[in-house]
């Protein structure tokens, strides 16, 4: 086991990793587990310039092709990379959506027989928003059963995204008192409302998930963040984090602004497939980066993600954060 110098895996940044795809024999796209693995010890193993690391490990998210993988693969995906997070001593984080919350409960009991330690619970995918008593109902059995299982939850507002529920501010703070919520993710450019959260309770630990705002909503009172492109690029994140941290805003800032042109992707209806990219040309691997279940991407689309890589790249190398 590797030991992490991360005494709350709370106050760090995490990397949501790509789930890795091969060609089958008969030509179809199947998971390929050593490499999905590879490329998330890969992040984990990264320390920023002040020697922490990533706190924690997301699986099977938004940017591991969770939309499109059976029940099955989430499973299989979930149980290999939890032998990722022990050897790195930290938690396994993934996500849990469904239409009911009896639904829901099924879904936590699942992903905490792979080994999974936190939940990151959205809300209800349902066609018509829920009132707020259904809302809390559907947490609340949520956070039962993860005390029953031995897990933790972690509410997830994403209200930029198209198809997700907005849960607002009053019942933000409702969930987050229930006893088994170790943290909330709140996901939108609009930090005020993780200023608004924290204004009320300076013990909430809220992570952030837009990577365009990391520095903003560290501000605004965010304990850490879960990132995408520090996958791409984990001694920049980490250090960015560590700024954040020692309110050294400046030196962070610097950070955010060599990461602005890829981390404007993560903000874009096709973040996974942008930033996916991403990692196959930091890899030399262009046919991986592409090889998804998700949206082709067109030539141009290709082009502007590698233009947006290099000039990070550039950015960051000047910076000595590569």
């Amino acid at each position: 086991m590797i030991e992490t110098n991360n005494s709350d895996w709370r106050h760090s940044v995490m990397p949501a990793v790509f789930t890795w795809l091969k060609e089958s024999k008969s030509g179809t796209l199947e998971i390929d587990l050593d490499a999905t693995k590879k490329y998330a010890a890969e992040a984990l193993k990264i320390q920023g310039k002040g020697g922490s690391r990533m706190g924690g490990l997301v699986g099977s998210g938004t940017l591991g092709e969770n939309s499109y993988l059976s029940n099955e693969q989430r499973l299989t995906l979930l149980k290999a990379l939890s032998d990722v997070a022990k050897e790195y001593n930290v938690p396994l984080i993934s996500g849990a959506a469904a239409e009911t919350k009896e639904e829901l409960a099924k879904i936590v009991e699942d992903l905490a027989t792979v080994g999974v330690d936190t939940v990151m619970v959205m809300p209800p995918k349902t066609k018509t928003a829920p009132s707020d008593d259904e809302m809390y109902d559907y947490y609340e059995l949520a956070e039962a059963t993860a005390r029953n299982v031995g897990v933790t939850i972690m509410p997830y507002n994403n209200p930029d995204a198209a198809g997700y529920h907005a849960i607002s501010t009053d019942l933000l703070r409702k969930i987050s008192a229930l006893p088994n919520v170790t943290a909330l993710k709140i996901s939108t450019i609009d930090v005020s409302i993780i200023e608004t959260l924290m204004l009320e309770n300076k013990d909430l630990k809220v992570l952030a998930g837009v990577d365009t705002v990391t520095v903003h909503a560290g501000l605004a009172g965010a304990s850490g963040g879960i990132t995408g492109v520090g996958v791409i690029f984990p001694k920049a994140s980490v250090t960015m984090q560590e700024h954040v941290l020692n309110g050294e805003w400046a030196e962070a800032n610097k950070i955010s602004q060599a990461l602005n042109s890829i981390s404007y992707l993560d903000g874009q209806p096709l973040l996974m497939e942008y930033l996916k990219l991403a990692m196959g040309i930091h890899h030399n691997d262009i046919a991986g980066g592409l090889r998804t279940y998700g949206i082709k991407l067109t030539q141009q689309q290709i082009d502007d993600v590698h233009a947006r890589y290099t000039l990070a790249k550039e950015r960051l190398e000047a910076l000595d954060l590569l």
